[in-house]
């Protein structure tokens, strides 16, 4: 069965053009399709798409929570408390919590990945310095 409500007990289904595109705190372009406080869930976290575009990146910034970057096209240079990678498409990344983190998009292409925050993401549990 599927339900247009957010229900431990049923699956659910959300299509990405159903989450309304917002600008988050570290700049990117973002939509959020899960999230564990906005529901009955039997789990924890919040799943999120964001994309950078071309020659762009985001705000340093650090979560209270875990969070993995899933990239799912193009390419750049992931900077976590200190250390920097370049990253590409088909490419986890975890950042554990508090670590001090941005994005670089080093490709021609606009780059998008999948944001998995746990616990799950909320306002009060982002910083990002100025």
């Amino acid at each position: 069965m599927v339900s247009p409500f957010a229900d431990k007990d049923h699956m659910y289904i959300k299509d990405i053009r159903d989450c309304q595109p917002i600008r988050a705190g570290d700049g990117s372009a973002l939509r959020e399709i899960l999230n564990a406080g906005k529901g009955s869930f039997a789990f924890g976290y919040s799943l999120a798409l964001a994309a950078v575009e071309a020659g762009g990146r985001t705000k340093p910034h650090r979560l209270r929570s875990s969070e993995v970057y899933y990239l799912l096209s193009g390419r750049g240079r992931m900077h976590v408390d200190g250390e920097t990678s370049e990253v590409a498409a088909g490419q986890a990344v975890y950042i554990p919590p508090g670590a001090l983190q941005f994005i670089e998009n080093r490709g021609p292409g606009r780059l998008k990945f999948l944001c998995l925050v746990d616990p799950a993401w909320r306002p009060g549990d982002e910083e990002v310095p100025d």
